[in-house]
């Protein structure tokens, strides 16, 4: 667990962790500049910004802030390079990894607000040392006077007042500081970002999807979320069962038949969460998955960036991949504008680097056998590619902001699988659901064994 900080809560509090930072990031500028031009070097602007003490010290400044200032670099800082240069995209890691931890002061502060004075006198414990800390808020283990062990997310104070400004000056300071490139058009994903955010700070909200998820769920013995506590739940403070999983990655190190189960398992929720539901769990941190091995469940948490999708969206993305495996380059010139990552004016070379984008990206849906994750570089070449228009090129068109959050979770997938060295019939899987996304939910897909039919 990282260090305990407090959460500046007013504007102008916040306004003035940025400008330190600006200030910061300029000084250092000017310095290593100075230093490199007495060694008789020519600095370039673009490296100095990139230096490593300039971007560890963004990270450090975004982690101590939390909220949509940490979340703005957490979305930047994706494997797949969509936006910034890969020195920043290594040192805005960190911000998934986790943040600095509220002291027990705001910790006490907001439950009194949410549960009132006393509130403690519910619990037979409550622990103030978080079990994790992340942009919006922290989980905390408690136990109620019953035995029922819960885990509690409570909501960083001033955190849902700071969105909008946040974000703003955050993207600002990025331009000012010529850490985007100039060719993208941020607004629309700014806005994007600013409903998401002020959803995930909705805990109400989050509560909700919650519930959508396991009434979709039930009845599948390989799956398992939460149980919401709806006395103990509101805006700021999500209470919920206390599951007692082990982290997702310990799959790793368990026999390739069930690794593969739980990769299967994976791949097919993504698939019925984008084509069959239209619900969609967008934030692909490893941390929102568990595994109990006892009983063989996918534990599945945190729901808050889940995101919905409309029958005619999700009708266009099944044209796409449907024209990836089996069109011509004009079927996936159709579906690639429908969906909206082409346009008109674009020119041709970029046009033509969409396109091999995107077949590389259905490239395991294409294999003429099961897909070895463990063994690809896939995500490495899709990174390159994607750098390459965008840095290299200079081409600024994004696709739509939902379309993005898509990337994400794909992007997430694929290095979970790969992480568990899965091997996947993962055309089969896909045929599968666009088959049959007509029924709510799909059925279960073909290739899949049962849990119980295998030796861990």
């Amino acid at each position: 667990m990282e260090s305990q900080r407090p959460v500046p809560q007013s504007r102008l509090g916040r306004l003035v962790q940025l400008g330190r930072l600006a200030g910061g990031i300029a000084g250092n500028v000017l310095s290593e500049g100075a230093r490199q031009l007495s060694q008789g070097q020519r600095p370039a602007l673009g490296d100095l910004l990139i230096a490593p003490d300039n971007v560890a010290r963004l990270a450090e400044r975004l982690s101590e802030m939390r909220g949509a200032a940490m979340k703005l670099g957490q979305l930047l800082s994706m494997e797949s390079g969509e936006l910034i240069p890969p020195e920043l995209t290594q040192a805005l890691a960190r911000l998934r990894e986790g943040a600095h931890a509220m002291p027990l002061g705001q910790v006490a502060q907001v439950l009194n607000a949410a549960w009132g004075e006393g509130w403690e006198r519910r619990f037979r414990r409550f622990s103030f040392t978080p079990m994790a800390a992340a942009s919006i808020g922290q989980v905390h283990h408690a136990e109620l006077k019953d035995g029922t062990r819960l885990a509690v997310k409570i909501q960083y104070p001033g955190i849902r007042r700071s969105i909008d400004s946040d974000l703003d000056n955050v993207a600002t300071l990025l331009r000012l500081v010529n850490l985007l490139p100039r060719a993208i058009d941020l607004a629309p994903l700014l806005q994007e970002a600013k409903l998401q955010l002020h959803a995930e700070a909705d805990y109400r909200q989050e509560a909700a999807h919650l519930q959508r998820f396991a009434e979709r769920l039930h009845g599948d013995p390989r799956f398992e979320v939460p149980a919401l506590v709806e006395e103990l739940t509101t805006p700021e403070v999500l209470a919920t069962g206390f599951l007692d999983g082990e982290p997702i990655e310990t799959v790793a190190e368990l026999a390739a038949p069930v690794r593969d189960e739980v990769a299967a398992a994976l791949l097919e929720l993504a698939l019925k969460e984008v084509f069959c539901w239209g619900l969609v769990q967008t934030d692909p941190n490893f941390a929102n998955f568990r595994y109990q091995a006892a009983r063989r469940r996918l534990q599945l948490f945190d729901f808050g960036a889940t995101r919905t999708y409309p029958g005619e969206r999700r009708a266009t993305l099944r044209d796409l991949v449907r024209a990836t495996l089996d069109g011509d380059d004009a079927d996936l010139l159709r579906a690639a504008e429908a969906v909206g990552y082409l346009g008109e004016g674009d020119p041709p070379g970029y046009r033509t680097g969409v396109l091999a984008l995107l077949r590389m990206v259905t490239e395991p849906a294409r294999a003429p056998a099961d897909y070895a994750f463990g063994q690809t570089d896939l995500a490495r070449r899709m990174s390159d590619m994607v750098i390459g228009l965008r840095l290299r090129e200079g081409y600024g068109r994004l696709p739509p902001p939902e379309v993005l959050l898509l990337h994400r979770k794909l992007g997430g997938l694929y290095l979970l699988l790969s992480r568990l060295r899965a091997t996947l019939p993962v055309g089969r899987l896909l045929s599968g659901v666009l088959e049959d996304h007509h029924t709510r939910p799909c059925r279960r897909m073909p290739g899949w064994t049962s849990p119980t039919s295998s030796t861990p």
